[in-house]
């Protein structure tokens, strides 16, 4: 199987195993079955070798040529990428719930919000800026498709999650929520409060985050098969 029937299967298994899961209570009943721990975890595995395959593919699809790759643009994903990877790592766990990888039982306090401080969405942000970034030096179609496609639906997404947020909290509680945390914002690094209390968590996951992107540099060329190495 090659050219489009490819592209088309992986990306239409990558969607479908994010929707199929939440059709008839079938994550409920598989959570129940084999434990919650495992279920992502099995996953999660599933939804990163789907993301691969799609990826790949997006490579095989004929070329269809929207806008040519100069140059300058490998370096947009080449200074994106560290950051994203440490949005993800400060994401991964996220102590409030209305967020995608926040610890679903998490009760967040306003008055100590932890590294939701920064950012209460920082995976989204991870996911739009490794998409938008990755744009630049992939214009052609199948390419467009796919990273317009990721970035769309993580920007949409940070609206949804915050009516979730103020739908399932009082006026008063979500006052105190939205004030105690920010879409993105570096104002809790000066406050010297916060920074007693998170720099280590801060500066660990960061550090998680810089190496899982050292990691996705040097497996690129052999897992997509470009390399990401500018010029």
């Amino acid at each position: 199987m090659t050219g489009w029937s490819e592209y088309a299967l992986a990306l239409a298994l990558f969607v479908g195993s994010h929707f199929l899961p939440r059709v008839g209570g079938l994550r409920d009943r598989l959570i129940a079955a084999v434990g919650r721990r495992a279920y992502f975890s099995v996953y999660g595995l599933l939804s990163l070798a789907l993301l691969v395959w799609v990826i790949s593919a997006a490579g095989r699809a004929p070329y269809v040529e929207l806008w040519p790759q100069m140059p300058w643009t490998r370096w947009v994903p080449n200074l994106a990428m560290p950051v994203a990877m440490v949005l993800a790592a400060i994401g991964a766990g996220l102590g409030q719930p209305y967020t995608l990888g926040g610890r679903r039982n998490a009760v967040f306090d306003p008055s100590d919000p932890g590294l939701a401080a920064l950012s209460r969405h920082p995976l989204f942000l991870a996911l739009a800026l490794w998409a938008i970034a990755h744009l630049f030096p992939n214009g052609d179609l199948a390419h467009v498709i796919l990273f317009g496609a990721f970035g769309l639906l993580a920007l949409a997404a940070i609206p949804a999650f915050d009516a979730r947020a103020r739908r399932a909290l009082e006026p008063a509680q979500a006052r105190d929520f939205f004030a105690a945390t920010a879409l993105l914002s570096p104002a809790p690094l000066i406050d010297r409060t916060w920074r007693a209390k998170n720099a280590r968590a801060l500066v660990t996951r960061a550090g998680v985050g810089v190496a899982i992107w050292i990691g996705l540099y040097l497996l690129h060329m052999p897992v997509i098969g470009v390399s990401p190495v500018p010029g």
